[in-house]
C-alpha cells in the first residue's frame, strides 16, 4: 500500500508521497491492472489528487511498477491531504534521437521475463493494447536513465500505429522530460 500523486497521462503512474516497506516515498510507479490491462478507465478521474493505492509491487532494474489490486479498498481518494507541487515538477531535458525498443512496462518491469521476437512482440502489443504504459527501453542512457515512459508530442497518450513498432529496434526523435523520478519521451 503506497500514497501518492496521480498523474494520469500520457498513462497513469504514480509519485509516491508516502512509501511502503518495497516501495521507497520519492518513486514513480508505473500503473497497471492485473492481467494484460491497463487503470486509465479507472484513475484517470483522480489526476492530480492524493490517492492511496493497494496492489502488487514490481521492480526490474530502476523501473518500478504497482499492479493495482482488484476491490474497492484497492484504489482511495485522500479528499483532505494535501499536494506537494515539488513531487510533480517536470523539468525538460532537450530533444533527442534515441536507438532502442519499445516495451510493455508492465512485463519490463518484472510481471514477466521479457523475450525475443514474434512471441515477445505480439505478447507486449497484447498489453499495450489493453492500456499497459509503453516504455521505450534505449541503447544509450538520458539523465542515467534508459526507460522511458512514451507520450505523443503533445505530452498524451500514444496513437494506435506505434504498435507496429514494437519490439522492433528502432530510432527515434523527440523531447524528453523528468517528471519525478521517471524520463517521459515525447
Amino acid at each position: 500500500t503506497v500514497t501518492g500523486i496521480l498523474q494520469a497521462k500520457p498513462y497513469p503512474v504514480l509519485q509516491v508521497t508516502q512509501g511502503s516497506e518495497r516501495i521507497p516515498t520519492g518513486r514513480t510507479l508505473l500503473l497497471s491492472a492485473g492481467g494484460k490491462n491497463g487503470v486509465q478507465k479507472r484513475l484517470d478521474q483522480h489526476d492530480g489528487k492524493s490517492v492511496t493505492l493497494r496492489g502488487i509491487a514490481l521492480k526490474r532494474g530502476e523501473i518500478d511498477a504497482l499492479q493495482v489490486g482488484g476491490g474497492k479498498d484497492a484504489v482511495k481518494l485522500n479528499i483532505d491531504a494535501p499536494i506537494n507541487a515539488a513531487s510533480i515538477d517536470t523539468k525538460p531535458l532537450g530533444k533527442w534521437r534515441l536507438k532502442g525498443e519499445i516495451c510493455d512496462g508492465k512485463c519490463l518491469a518484472g510481471a514477466m521475463r521479457p523475450g525475443r521476437g514474434l512471441s515477445h512482440r505480439a505478447c507486449a502489443n497484447l498489453c499495450l493494447i489493453g492500456g499497459v504504459p509503453p516504455v521505450f527501453v534505449s541503447g544509450a542512457p538520458v539523465d542515467g536513465s534508459e526507460f522511458f515512459l512514451l507520450a505523443n508530442k503533445d505530452g498524451g497518450p500514444l496513437p494506435d500505429d506505434y504498435l507496429k513498432h514494437v519490439a522492433l529496434y528502432i530510432s527515434l526523435d523527440g523531447d524528453v522530460e523528468r517528471r519525478g523520478k521517471i524520463l517521459v519521451f515525447k
